[in-house]
Order: C-alpha cells, then structure tokens, then sequence
C-alpha cells in the first residue's frame, strides 16, 4: 500500500469500529470489547509505518475535491509532515490504550457498548485533524470531538454534575468556535484556498491582508478548545465523566487539538507580533493560575485537570515565542504522562472508592494497597515536575529554552517581550507544579490511616497499562535528537541556564511542600492528650485536633476542610480563591450567564405580550367578520324572499332616481 492509503485507514478504522460497535452493542455484546480495542490498535500500527515511510522527510501531500463550490474549493486532503505524523501516533496509542484500560475499568457498565463507540469516534475525529490538510475537512473532526466529548463527559448523566459538566463544556468550547469559524473563512478570504499548504504559501509571500484579525478570532476557538484562559473554565468540570474519558481528553484529543492547530499554522499567527504577545500573555495567565489553582484541589481528577491546563499553557507558550518543535515535543511526552497520571488516579479512586485527597490519606497508605498505580504514578508525577532524566524535564526544558532565546533576542521569529513574559511564567510555575505534584503524592500515598476495605483487586489489564505508559514518562524525553530530526531538524536539547533555573525552582517547590507537611504532622502528633482521649487514626486527623483543639467526629473527612494539607499554609489567604478558580465561573456567571437569561426572559415577554398579541387581533378580525356574516345567515326561507324584494325594490327606486336625474 501507499503511504497516502495507509493514512486514509488510519482515521477510517477507528470510524468503521464506532459504527460497528453501535450496530452491534445490543444484538451482539460479545463483539463490544474486541471491536473496541481492535479498530485503534491496528490504527496505531498503520500510523507507526506511516510516520516510519515519511520519517521527517519532505510533506506529503494528497487531495481531491469534494465538491464544486463556485468559490474558494473544499479538499479532502492529507498533509503529512513530521509533526502530523508522530502525533497520529500518540493518539491512536493512547487511545489504544484508554480501551484496553477501560475493559477493566468499566467492566459492570451497561452502557459500556456506546461508551467504547464514542472513545472510537473521538479517536477517529482527532487523527482526521491531525492529518488533515484543508482546513474544512479539519473543521469537522474538531466538531465532531466537540460532540463526542458531550457524550462522554455526561456518561453518568443520572448524576447532576454530569449533566451540567456536559453542557457547560459544549457551551464554552462552541463560545469560542464561532470566531474561529468566522477566523476560518477570513483566512481563506484573504489566501484563496482552504488547503493548508497554499495558505501557508501565501502568508510567506506575503497574501496575508489581515493577520492580527485573524489570529485573534483563530485563538478564541484555540483557547476553548484546549482550555486556556479565560476559557478553560469547563476542563475541570469535565472530570465528572468517566476517569478514562479524562485520559483521552486531557491526553491525546480535544485539548490537545487547539495546541496542534496552532503548530500547523504558526506562520499566520507568526505573522502578527501582536497576536504573538496575546498568545504570551494568555499562556503565562494559564500556567501560573492553573499551578495555583491545582495546589487547592482536594478531588485528585481536578488536580490532575488544572495540572493540564498549565502544562497546554507551556505549549502554548512555546509557540508565542514561534517554536512549535518545543510545543509539539511537549505534547508528545505530556500526552504520556498525563494518561499515566489519569489512569493511576482511576486506579486509586477504584481501590479507594472516593475522588477525594482526604479520605484516602484517611482510608490508609495506598502505596501497598494500589502498590502498581503507587510506582507508575510517582513516575508520571516527577516527569509532570520535569526532574531529569523523566521526560517532562525535556520537554519542559525546550520550551524555556526557546523562551529564553526569544527574550534575549537569538530569535527573530518573536518579539522579546514574548519571550520575557514566557519565561518568567515558566519558570514561577516549574515551582508550583513540583509542589502540587509533591502534596497530591503525600496525601495520596503516605497517609497513615486505618486500613478500609478495598473494592476489589485491580483488573489485570489495568495494571498492565499503567506500566506500559509508565515506559514513555521515563524515557521518551531521552529521544530529543531524533525527535528534532523528525521537526525538520530542530534543536530540543536542554540548555544549560533554563535547566538549571527551572530544576533548581522545582526541587525547592517540592522540598518546602514536603517540609510544610511534616510540619503539619509533627505539630498534630506533639499536642498533648488526655488518658481517656481517643487517639487519632491519620494524619488528617491529628491536624484537626492540633489545630481545633478537639477531636473529630467518625463523620466523613472528605466532606470538611483538611488542615494536614500543605496547600492551606503553602497558599495561606489565597487558598480560598485558588480552590475556588478564582471565582472565573462566577465572574462568567455574571458577565455572561445571567445576561443571557435576562435577555431570554425579556424576548420570551416580548414574544408573549407583543408578538402574540398582533397574532390575536389578526385572528380576531376575521373571527369578528365571520360572526356578524354568520347572524345574517338565519336559514329561514321567507326571511331570504323579504330581503330579496325588498333589495329588488330598492335597486328599481334608485334607477327610476337616476333617469329622472338624467331627464
């Protein structure tokens, strides 16, 4: 086969496995798991020899017209570059392995057949964007990811906070899809073509009459997409689907695709010091508040997902400094350890039995109960606070280093003040996210309560996986040079000040977090008790008592504040708004929530006293008519005869008037 037909499969079989499972979850469930698995599986193959064939060679490009459209053409065109090739390959293999993690994980579902479908459709939708080479045809798979997420985040839909999670993730990615679209359109406008290759051709001979506008309203979908600020608002909510939907999403697709989005067409955003800026300052605003914002959490899924949110928020950073090899190598080794983290979470919640921080430092020490999510997890975790030799220290380290040669001007792709802004944000939050990654391992891990029941032993296959994600958060960082190769022979080695500074930052974060929860503990354990006190059973609890200065009752930990946790001193005052994000949602609320209900009320009241009413008389007029016709209509015979004579006899008398008149 070509290389052109192995990519067109690539997206077609996780497509063929969605219908199919559809079809067939009801009539034949036996059929579910293996059409699940299988689709992605043989995807992830045939997207390793695509990306082995091209191996960051020249582009290859295909294309054929859908239509006629009379004006600027629709293509169904493939462009496979580096970048698209090898992230088709971490999409269909973190899918791959969001499936086979999910036969374990959802077992006792009984919506699992559709569940399996749409994880194969949102697979499908983000390689049709990662390969796609006309910006409408990429359009659809980003639409589609929309929908899909939808879905899967509102799988629990009997559970309020599902149903809200969902709607409010479909309302605020489509709040940023129309200027996108509207972005999407303007570009083509100015370049003539829908087909990315002439696009970027035309911006680099300069065709391009409005590249601030554009930029701009493209950000708007990039940021709803990927959840960057002010609209990430709806990521964190997302965690009320199921934990390998968080997987996926967080990943490998839908947040991801904004990120990619950017890297395919930086040369227009490229061409706009000012969107570049935007960009910066955007990125700095991401990382730094979702970093604080992650050090509140008590629920490990919104840790998790505000740890997301900033680590994009480097992506994007990279390319507001025009580096799109640093955001795409960031991608890469993120989308491995951030499915590591999601799926050891979820292994963690299944053995535990609750989301909540609390009540597993309450419920005991995980590390021998979850023994294989506790190894896997402390691995993801330091690659996500980016120590050497894990990956996220690569990947993280070409970023800033790419911040730091725009800052001091070695680059002339972006402006300085990008550049600055980039790497100071970067480097303030290297050390917050060592220290919420520290906090979320202590309080998981290193609790000292009793031993609960377990909910049972963890399936086989999920463990399974946990170790084979556990490979790339080690090692794939070690793969810079010939990942640099395959971007066009990009440098993505460390250098030496940035690694350093960041390292440096890192640790400190890590070890003042790990002290301030000794701290904790120690002064809970020093306070003195009486002889028929009853002795704490965690650390938790030994905090409340040392700072309440009364025991707790045996109600449920979770539900109350936790004073063992190191994020309450470490953020002191801003603990309260930093666990509340900040208040954004109420600030949506106000700005834009309210005043769309308001204005609903208004047109219903509009609708109902003013449109209807001239609706009413229209129809009173005719039912008035009708009525005084309808009494002339009596039906009496002789009644019709008088009329008639006497209408004959005043038609005679009017015309003998009128021929008198004419005499």
């Amino acid at each position: 086969m070509t290389t052109t037909t192995l990519a067109v499969l690539v997206p077609v079989l996780p497509l063929l496995g969605a219908l199919a499972g559809l079809a067939l979850g009801r009539v034949a469930p036996g059929f579910v798991r293996p059409l699940a698995v299988l689709p992605p599986l043989a995807a992830t193959v045939l997207a390793a020899l695509v990306a082995a064939r091209q191996h960051g060679g020249p582009a290859i490009d295909a294309a054929t017209e859908l239509t006629p459209t009379g004006s600027v053409p629709v293509e169904l065109a493939l462009h496979l570059d580096g970048f698209a090739v090898v992230v088709a390959v971490l999409v269909a293999a973190v899918a791959t392995c969001v499936q086979l993690y999910s036969t374990g994980y959802l077992r006792e579902d009984p919506r699992y057949p559709s569940y399996a479908a749409l994880v194969s459709l949102f697979t499908s939708a983000m390689l049709l964007v990662v390969y796609s080479g006309d910006l409408i045809v990429l359009l659809v798979g980003w639409e589609v990811m929309g929908i899909c997420s939808y879905f899967l985040v509102g799988h629990y839909w009997e559970t309020p906070e599902a149903r809200s999670a969902s709607l409010k993730a479909f309302l605020v990615t489509k709040l940023g899809d129309v200027p996108f679209l509207i972005g999407l359109f303007a570009l083509a406008a100015d370049t003539g073509s829908f087909r990315i290759i002439r696009i970027l051709d035309a911006v680099g001979n300069g065709g391009l009459d409005h590249p601030t506008l554009i930029a701009l309203l493209l950000l708007a979908g990039v940021a709803g997409k990927s959840a960057q600020f002010p609209l990430h608002i709806w990521l964190p909510d997302a965690m009320a689907g199921p934990t390998p939907v968080s997987a996926l999403i967080h990943a490998a697709t839908m947040v991801a695709a904004g990120v990619y989005f950017v890297a395919r067409l930086l040369p227009v955003f490229a061409a706009s010091a000012a969107a570049l800026v935007v960009l910066a300052v955007m990125a700095a605003v991401t990382m730094a508040g979702s970093a604080l914002a992650a050090l509140a959490q008590d629920d490990i899924k919104r840790v998790l997902a505000y740890s997301t949110i900033g680590q994009l928020g480097y992506m994007t950073a990279a390319l507001a400094v025009a580096d799109r090899s640093a955001a795409v190598f960031h991608l890469l080794t993120h989308g491995a350890f951030k499915a590591l983290l999601f799926l050891a979470a979820g292994a963690l919640i299944h053995a535990a039995g609750t989301n909540s921080l609390t009540a597993m430092a309450r419920t005991g020490a995980l590390r021998t109960r979850a023994a294989d999510a506790y190894w896997t997890m402390t691995v993801a975790l330091l690659a996500l606070a980016a120590l050497p030799p894990f990956s996220g220290f690569f990947s993280k380290e070409a970023v800033l280093g790419a911040a730091e040669r725009a800052a001091t001007g070695h680059t002339e792709a972006a402006p300085a003040v990008a550049g600055w802004i980039v790497l100071t944000a970067g480097l303030a939050t290297a050390l917050l996210t060592a220290a919420y990654a520290t906090r979320l391992w202590l309080r998981a891990f290193h609790g000292q309560g009793a031993e609960r029941p377990v909910h049972g032993p963890q399936p086989l296959v999920m463990n399974v996986i946990l170790w084979v994600l556990a490979a790339p958060s080690l090692a794939l960082g070690l793969a810079y040079g010939v990942l640099g190769d395959w971007f066009g022979g990009a440098s993505l080695a460390p250098t030496l000040t940035t690694s350093v500074l960041a390292t440096g930052l890192a640790l400190v974060g890590g070890l003042v977090t790990y002290g301030t929860w000794r701290h904790t503990t120690a002064l809970a354990a020093a306070r003195p008790r009486g002889p028929l006190e009853p002795q704490p059973e965690s650390e938790a609890e030994m905090a409340t008592e040392a700072l309440t200065g009364h025991a707790p009752d045996d109600g449920d930990l979770a539900e109350r504040p936790d004073p063992a946790d190191p994020g309450r001193l470490l953020l002191g005052p801003l603990h309260r708004h930093a666990a509340a994000g900040f208040h954004l949602d109420a600030a949506a609320r106000t700005l834009f929530v309210r005043p769309t209900l308001a204005a609903a009320r208004l047109a219903a009241f509009l609708d109902r006293e003013v449109v209807e009413t001239y609706v009413r008389a229209g129809a009173a007029v005719p039912r008035l008519l009708g009525a005084a016709v309808r009494k002339s209509q009596t039906g009496n015979a002789q009644t019709y005869l008088t009329v008639l004579l006497a209408g004959a006899l005043v038609l005679a008398v009017a015309a003998v008037l009128v021929t008198a008149a004419g005499a």
